[in-house]
């Protein structure tokens, strides 16, 4: 049984995965760092309220997008296996199908979904990951992570607005019917929810047009739900693509690809 770390920097998401499919996901809040009991704790009571028993776990990969967590997941993680988990990390990606040229730069959840969206599909493709930043990597059909866009996501978007203006409230992450504003709350869901509709589709077609040809496009993340009008510009919406990559990076320093 695997476990699968996916550590951003709004969730820390668990993922257990039974040699078939993802049959468990429980998400911790990042911030404020907990120390090594509490996450342990954390994942003892999930196990226990899923019937799982930790010795049936074999293998441990993580990805962290957040440093001072590496430790705190290493150590924590080690008594479960009698190996080290496994860090996605340029140390290890020679041993991966895919490249990238700046592999000091890229954040490992990006790798993972390269990786994932490489071996699922095997076309060119443009992975749209809707998180706490909003994420456009382009992967070629060979495996070469072309390059990435990054945009602030959409609950950061929002929390930057109300927080630095003295009047307007936080509001619900709702897609309006009518994309005109007739309030503060729809003018301010208008403003970013139909914004960053036009800015995806925006986005999509001039990638497209850059590269000459039609490209593959999976939206995966959290918040992938919420911009419904775009599942149209989708071929995929896939929940759980970073978890796959995850697997996926397993098998392969495992040498069981």
């Amino acid at each position: 049984m695997l476990l699968a770390i996916d550590a951003g920097n709004t969730n820390i998401v668990f993922g257990i995965h039974n040699g078939e499919s993802w049959i468990h996901e429980w998400r911790f809040e990042t911030i404020p760092v907990r120390n090594q009991i509490e996450y342990e704790m954390f994942l003892r009571l999930n196990f226990l309220e899923a019937n799982l028993k930790l010795n049936e776990v074999d293998s441990v990969v993580v990805s962290s997008v957040v440093p001072q967590l590496n430790d705190i997941l290493s150590e924590f993680t080690k008594p479960l296996i009698d190996k080290d988990p496994i860090f996605v990390g340029p140390k290890i990606y020679d041993q991966l199908p895919i490249t990238t040229q700046s592999p000091y730069e890229i954040g490992t959840d990006l790798i993972a979904n390269a990786m994932a969206g490489h071996l699922l599909y095997k076309q060119d493709i443009v992975i749209v990951d809707f998180g706490t930043a909003l994420t456009f990597t382009v992967v070629t059909e060979t495996g070469n992570i072309k390059g990435v866009n990054i945009a602030p996501g959409l609950k950061t978007a929002i929390k930057a607005l109300v927080g630095n203006t003295a009047q307007l409230p936080e509001v619900p992450l709702e897609l309006p019917e009518s994309v005109i504003g007739t309030d503060t709350t729809s003018a301010i869901q208008n403003g970013v929810l139909w914004g960053y509709v036009s800015m995806v589709e925006g986005m999509l077609d001039r990638i497209q047009n850059e590269l000459k040809k039609e490209v593959k496009v999976v939206a995966t993340g959290g918040l992938s739900s919420i911009l419904h009008p775009l599942h149209n510009r989708f071929d995929q919406v896939n929940r759980h693509l970073t978890l796959e990559g995850l697997r996926f990076i397993n098998q392969a320093v495992n040498n069981i690809l």
